[in-house]
């Protein structure tokens, strides 16, 4: 085996020429298929954070989302009163009723309407829920018609600088503060007084969903089984985490696909472009391999090399192109949720988009070289020395 490694890496070495355009190309496809993959990443990544370990989602049975969920408040409070939730010192429990809805607002950028998503909270929601933290202004004060907005909330969506007002369902909300989440899917929302939102919306009396802190995880299913059961409140439970994850499915699975999708075509295009290139090479050195062959190394000896040749030169291709992904790390878009309201999330480049990135150019690399090599190693000893 020293062979066909040593003369495989000091071939890509004396040719760097050629060897360096093949890697722009090879990263280039990589760094698109990166991309892609850090999209769904970064739109998952930032559902999962809007979720807590611990806490537990309720919502009426059936619901796929908070937005086709309501159920009573008489509900909700008995829901409240298990003792497997946690309660405070003053003996209340750490759970958030809440309204959501969705209204459409004009975009900052250029004035188009998109859809925000409208949560209606009490002040236990800050305790129930980690990392939400005021960064301007001050929370919105119970029973009065004011808003907090969410950090990218505020740096798309017009008029909501804190001290400017807007109005949602025919009623004025004063802009009061501006609150930060981790950079979860939170941050895209419009936080109010839950009497307030509800009274504003007409929906006094419900609750879309209801969130709560659990005083152990793991008893999280057999809650879930005992709210299932009961024909009073048709009620179910999910871990909050899990919730969002669901969320981010149908979009992240699209992304998943178009990833794969694109990596077929243009994948194909670089296995191509990689035969052709690695049929050159075989064709300006018979000579080198007629003479390999008569220093008594093998057909299989030869195959290797040229197969180990392609392999390296994908795998620094796809190295560059991974290294090329991280300029779309951080870039922020935005996109729909399965609740219909649009969250802004940044693209996320992980070690396994980047695992997979290396794995695809790796794959072109070797089915690229195969045939090359395989017409290499079949070469004649003697045509072979005779080529000019």
């Amino acid at each position: 085996m020293p062979l066909p490694i040593g003369y495989s890496l000091r071939s890509l070495l004396v040719r760097w020429k050629s060897t360096f355009l093949a890697m722009i190309g090879i990263g280039l496809v990589v760094a698109v298929f990166v991309g892609l993959l850090s999209m769904a990443s970064g739109f998952r990544l930032a559902l999962r954070a809007s979720g807590t370990v611990g806490n537990a989602i309720v919502l009426q049975k059936g619901a796929m989302s908070e937005l086709g969920s309501s159920f009573s408040k008489a509900a909700g409070d008995w829901v409240t009163n298990d003792p497997r939730i946690v309660h405070g010192r003053d003996g209340a429990p750490l759970a958030s009723p809440e309204f959501v809805a969705v209204v459409a607002l004009p975009k900052r950028s250029d004035g188009e309407l998109t859809n925000v998503g409208v949560r209606g909270v009490t002040p236990a929601a800050f305790h129930v829920r980690n990392g939400v933290t005021i960064v301007e202004g001050r929370r919105a004060q119970p029973g009065l018609f004011e808003i907090l907005v969410g950090r990218q909330a505020q740096n798309r969506i017009q008029r909501l600088d804190v001290g400017s007002r807007i109005s949602l369902m025919k009623r004025e909300f004063e802009v009061v503060g501006v609150f930060s989440a981790e950079s979860s899917s939170l941050e895209s929302e419009i936080w109010g007084d839950f009497d307030a939102m509800a009274s504003a919306f007409n929906h006094a009396g419900t609750e879309n969903s209801l969130t709560v802190r659990l005083a152990d995880p793991s008893v999280l299913p057999s809650l879930d089984r005992d709210l299932r059961a009961n024909l009073q409140y048709p009620l179910e439970m999910v871990g909050e985490r899990k919730y969002y994850e669901d969320q981010a499915g149908p979009l992240s699975r699209f992304l998943r696909g178009l990833a794969a999708f694109v990596a077929v075509v243009m994948g194909i295009g670089a296995v191509f472009a990689a035969m052709n290139t690695m049929y050159a090479i075989v064709a300006n050195r018979t000579r080198e391999v007629g003479t390999l062959r008569a220093l008594g190394f093998s057909r299989s000896d030869v195959l290797m090399a040229f197969v180990l040749e392609g392999f390296f030169l994908a795998v620094a291709g796809g190295g560059l192109g991974c290294l090329l992904s991280f300029l779309m790390d951080g870039l922020r878009t935005s996109s729909t949720t399965a609740s219909m309201s649009e969250i802004v999330f940044a693209f996320r480049v992980t070690t396994v988009d980047l695992g997979f990135g290396l794995l695809f150019a790796a794959t072109m690399g070797v089915i690229g070289s195969l045939l090359p090599a395989l017409r290499a190693a079949r070469l004649p000893i003697i045509s072979a020395l005779r080529e000019a």
